[in-house]
Parts: structure tokens; C-alpha cells; sequence
């Protein structure tokens, strides 16, 4: 093994033939780098070359694949490949000996599992933050989520896909439940929970389903070794899932915390334990909130510690930010081009973030570069920046170019995860148990309605019976009231006709 990567040859003397090797030291690949560069202009190739010399090294690496053409790295190169003798005359030309074709121990992923084993990881891992970022919410309706999350906290609520988040919400719409939380938590404004509950259905319609769940990814299948000391690649399939840029940049950040968070301080070890290829990187800062840039420059800075270099590729330097540039050791500059100001201005800053060689003008040469040429600064023994060499990179040993679909299938076949994360599982969470918790409650309220049907029907039976008994009394008190009238009738005839015989009247 050895204890560095050959990146190209640079030509010091003027001669026009590379007489210097340009090498990338492993014992500081964990200070990261940028590969940058315009479109077209190699800056795959440079990746797949130095994907390629960790996993020689026994460092286990993981890349996004953003156009497919990475894939190739599971292949060896091939003489009837069309490039072949431009491949073998640059390798002359920089004095790369035993040049040869071999491929990459590889392991493909994909979060939608169509090209590759599907990654998961649970809506509880993501947490609040980057969930946020990922649904694009406002402060107050960060501050929602956030009470969401710790409802479930406190009550063993286990969020783990997106259906479990939804159903929580929806309990936490509950007008008597949701002043309960305000009491206890914080003011939650219905207008900020609508809005978490439209912007999660947006998230789900774009795909995110497909990426929470479990089995959640164990971040130990990503730093594999072969039996004979090779690091395995991790691809990562992203031809889709750059079409959701939210996704694609919350995922490989969430990737990035995991591993921050799981694993232990190792300070400087001989070689990175992984190494950590960010490609499109300037979708990772675009529209980004304080809060995240503030992690995501905590996470570059001190993932260090943990044997983890990170490379970010990108278009224009500029598309990073001051305070991650600054972490950035290891530099590979292909070419830019200068149409416009604003573009002569990214060219400026390119060339000044250089330690500047007196032989050439670093800004004038960026616009120069041919394919596959690049200005390259990596840091030497001590920590400290190279002066910039105008480097020929060197081709690759693997295939220019995508894999086949059977290709690809047969590395799938041999992965040493294939099984492990191709069924999901739905195991009871807060879904089922709000769902269990709702059914109940149901059910009481069914049966306290039966009772409260059954005791009002027994009351109308009383009032009925009631009525009917005092209808009966009040025809009874009729009949009476008609006898006793007649009789007094009677009695009055009766009374007047004797007092008619008393008093004579009788002869009349």
C-alpha cells in the first residue's frame, strides 16, 4: 500500500513534458478538497481517478453520481474503449508506469432502490433542523416541527416515515389537544401547522417516502473493506434524485451528520477512515438559513478529527461559502471560462486562493486549461499549501464512462449488503399507535352514545307512561265532576219542589 495518490504530472521547467508528480498524501486527506471546473471540463474523471486511489489505498469512499457516468468505476478499463490511445499516451507522457486497466470494488445506492440498495434513514434521525430545510419553513413553522418533535419525545411517539409525522400532525391539530401543547410547549398558530402539513404532502409527491423508513442505513456498510485490503465504493445513484435538489443536498448533509455524530475521535490517523465526495455542492448552500450554514461549517471542520475528508465538487469555487473554503487543504482547478465580469471575478478568486508559482499567471492559465489539465495545490507533510503546478492528470484505470444495466446488476448481485436493505419493514410507530389511540377513543364514545340512546329511551318510556296516568287522572276527575253537577242538579229540583208544597205553592 502506499502512502499517497498519484493526481497527474506538472511541468516545472517549461519544457512542455510533466517532470514532477503531483501527489495527494492520504495522511492528509481528512483537511479535504475541491475539485472545480466548468462543465465538460474533466472534473468526473478527477473524481473517479481519486475514488479510485483511496480505494487502492484501503480507504472506503462514497460518491454521488449525478450523470451516471461514475458508475463505470465498477469496470475496467478496455483496449477497444475508442479513447484507449489517448488514455495510454497521456500515461507516457506523465510517466505513469505500469499503466493498466483494473476496476473498483463497488456498492450501488439509490434512495428511490431502482439503481441501486435503497437508503433509509427515519424521520427522528433527520430531526427538525435539516427536516426543515428540506420542506423549506419558515422560522415559526420551524418552531412547529420542532414542538412536534418533542411531543413524541415525551410520549414514545416513534417517528419514523412520513406517515407517522402526518398522522402526529394531524392529532396536533385537534383544537383542545393543540392548546394543551400551547400551554405546555409554546403558542402553536394553526396557520404555521396547515402550512408544515402542506409542505410535507409537497415532500411527499417529489419522493421522500422512498427515503424514510427502515431499515435505516447502517453507516458501518459504508466503510467496507475487501478481504485483500480494498476500499469499497459507495455510489450513489443520483440521475433522479438531483431532479429534487432539496433532497439530494439535505440527504448527503444528513449523511454527513451521522457521521460527525457516530464516529469516534481519531485525530490524524495514517489515512482517512472515509472519504466523502460532495458533487453539485453548490446546491448544499443555496437558499441555506444561518442555522444550517452554521452547521454545516461546524460538521466540515470538525468531521476532520473523526478520519473523514470530505471533497467538494463544484462549478466556481464562489459557489461555496468564505468559512468552508477556508477548510479546504487539497485544491484541483480545471478550467473556468471569463465571459462576463462576474465570471472574470469567480476566475480572480480561483487564482487567488492559490499559492502563486512565478513561472506562470495562475488567473490567466485557469482559462487556458485543456480537458483533463488542471492547477493543482495539495498540502505537503507539514499542513502547508503546494506552490500551484499546471498538472496533466492522469487517466483512469476504470472505465471512461457509464457501466451497462447487466453490469450493474451483476455488482448488485455481489454486493455484501444485497438483502439486507431491499424490503422494508413497518414496524408500530406513532402512526399506529395514534391510530390504536383513536379507535379507542372511538369505541368509548360508541358505547358511551349507546348508553346515553339506551338511558334516554328508558326516560321517554317513563314520560310517556307518566303522561298516560295523568291523561287517565284527568278524565276521571271529569266523570265525577259531571256526576256530581247532576246530582246537584237534582238536589236543587228535589229542594225546590218541596219548598213549592211548604209554602202553597203546590196548588198553583
Amino acid at each position: 500500500m502506499t502512502d499517497s495518490i498519484f493526481i497527474g504530472g506538472a511541468d516545472t521547467d517549461g519544457t512542455g513534458t510533466p517532470n514532477v508528480a503531483q501527489e495527494l498524501l492520504l495522511k492528509i486527506a481528512n483537511r479535504h478538497g475541491i475539485v472545480a471546473g466548468a462543465t465538460g471540463t474533466g472534473k468526473t474523471v478527477t473524481l473517479q481517478i481519486l475514488a479510485q486511489g483511496f480505494s487502492d489505498a484501503g480507504v472506503p469512499v462514497f460518491c454521488a453520481d449525478v450523470k451516471g457516468d461514475l458508475s463505470g468505476i465498477c469496470v475496467p478499463g478496455s483496449k477497444d474503449h475508442k479513447l484507449h490511445d489517448k488514455l495510454v499516451s497521456r500515461a507516457e507522457k506523465i510517466g505513469l508506469e505500469n499503466y493498466e486497466y483494473k476496476s473498483s470494488p463497488t456498492v450501488f445506492w439509490d434512495l428511490f432502490g431502482e439503481n441501486g440498495h435503497p437508503v433509509r434513514t427515519t424521520i427522528s434521525e433527520m430531526g427538525p433542523l435539516l427536516l426543515s430545510r428540506l420542506m423549506g419553513l419558515t422560522e415559526a413553522q420551524e418552531g412547529v416541527l420542532t414542538i412536534a418533535f418533542e411531543y413524541a419525545d415525551d410520549n414514545n411517539l416513534l417517528l419514523l416515515d412520513l406517515k407517522d409525522l402526518r398522522k402526529l400532525l394531524v392529532h396536533m391539530s385537534d383544537k383542545e389537544i393543540r392548546a394543551e401543547l400551547s400551554q405546555e410547549y409554546g403558542n402553536i398558530a394553526s396557520s404555521s401547522l396547515g402550512a408544515v402539513q402542506r409542505n410535507l404532502l409537497v415532500l411527499e409527491r417529489e419522493g421522500a417516502d422512498f427515503f424514510f423508513g427502515e431499515p435505516a442505513l447502517e453507516l458501518s456498510d459504508m466503510m467496507r473493506t475487501t478481504t485483500d485490503g480494498l476500499g469499497i465504493v459507495n455510489v450513489l445513484d443520483a440521475t433522479r434524485l438531483i431532479n429534487s435538489p432539496k433532497l439530494y443536498s439535505t440527504f448527503l448533509l444528513w449523511l454527513l451528520s451521522e457521521l460527525f455524530e457516530q464516529l469516534p475521535e481519531v485525530g490524524d490517523p495514517d489515512k482517512p477512515k472515509l472519504v466523502f465526495f460532495f458533487d453539485e455542492a453548490h446546491l448544499l448552500f443555496n437558499d441555506a438559513p444561518d442555522a444550517l450554514l452554521q452547521k454545516i461549517e461546524q460538521v466540515v471542520r470538525l468531521i476532520r478529527s473523526k478520519g473523514v475528508g470530505v471533497f467538494f465538487v463544484t462549478q466556481n469555487p464562489r459557489d461555496l461559502p468564505e468559512s468552508v473554503l477556508a477548510q479546504l487543504g487539497n485544491r484541483i482547478q480545471h478550467a473556468l471560462r471569463a465571459y462576463t465580469p462576474s465570471e472574470r471575478k469567480g476566475v480572480r478568486a480561483a487564482a487567488d486562493s492559490f499559492r502563486t508559482n512565478e513561472s506562470f499567471d495562475t488567473e490567466e492559465v485557469i482559462t487556458q486549461l485543456g480537458v483533463g489539465e488542471a492547477l493543482v495545490s495539495t498540502l505537503d507533510a507539514k499542513g502547508a499549501p503546494s506552490v500551484v503546478q499546471w498538472t496533466v492528470v492522469r487517466p483512469p484505470a476504470s472505465r471512461l464512462g457509464p457501466a451497462t444495466e447487466t453490469e450493474r446488476r451483476q455488482v448488485q448481485a455481489a454486493s455484501p449488503v444485497a438483502g439486507k436493505y431491499d424490503t422494508s419493514i413497518d414496524r408500530e410507530s406513532a402512526y399506529e399507535v395514534l391510530e390504536a389511540k383513536e379507535a379507542k377513543a372511538a369505541k368509548q364514545a360508541e358505547e358511551l352514545a349507546k348508553k346515553e340512546a339506551k338511558a334516554k329511551a328508558e326516560l321517554e318510556k317513563k314520560k310517556k307512561r307518566s303522561t298516560r296516568t295523568r291523561r287517565s287522572s284527568r278524565r276521571m276527575s271529569s266523570l265525577e265532576k259531571a256526576g256530581n253537577q247532576a246530582a246537584r242538579t237534582a238536589s236543587r229540583e228535589i229542594v225546590r219542589y218541596i219548598l213549592r208544597g211548604i209554602f202553597g205553592n203546590l196548588k198553583r
